[in-house]
């Protein structure tokens, strides 16, 4: 795999409460870290996903990642590109590529270990928990799966509100690759 190629473990869910979760992320010792608004603009391409993720007062980024769609926490491989001058960027990705959907959210990030807890209220769709553990190597993930597993106890999630896709899937605004 490439160097530029990265690693985690995350975790998808509903939640009911997000203020319920900022607080118990708190008690387990998680520190907040800021909020963003966010756009998030899906390309189609022919393997994984390609986003293009616009926050407010903040440079953008382009987030190719490739995982499994599955409610449970799922390995997820990524590259990040920072962009300087995502309009032009984004005209020429929809020319090339085409435009999948737009997801926007506001996000609340805290940190725990190797860990980001993000609070996402999300338009069209409600309120969601997502863990991303990040890995250096493979030998890490059953550390990262017993992380996420306390961080799913600490925050309530149950299994029934794990979700498989991304919120552009959720929104049917795109068909997995």
């Amino acid at each position: 795999m490439s160097q530029l190629l990265q690693h985690n473990l995350e975790l998808k869910a509903r939640c009911s409460d997000l203020a319920v979760a900022a607080q118990r992320a708190q008690e387990f010792g998680a520190r907040r870290a800021g909020r963003e608004r966010q756009t998030d603009t899906y390309f189609q391409v022919p393997h994984g996903r390609l986003k293009l993720r616009e926050i407010e007062d903040q440079p953008a980024v382009l987030i190719w990642y490739d995982r499994a769609d599955r409610s449970s926490p799922k390995s997820s491989h990524y590259v990040l590109v920072p962009i300087l001058d995502p309009v032009q960027l984004k005209a020429a990705l929809t020319a090339a590529l085409g435009v999948r959907g737009v997801v926007q959210k506001r996000r609340e990030i805290w940190l725990y270990q190797n860990a980001r807890i993000h609070l996402d209220q999300v338009v069209g769709l409600g309120c969601f928990l997502e863990f991303e553990a990040a890995l250096a190597q493979e030998t890490e993930m059953p550390a990262a799966q017993a992380l996420l597993d306390r961080l799913g106890a600490s925050l309530g999630i149950q299994a029934a509100d794990c979700v498989a896709g991304s919120y552009a899937d959720l929104l049917g605004l795109c068909n997995p690759p």
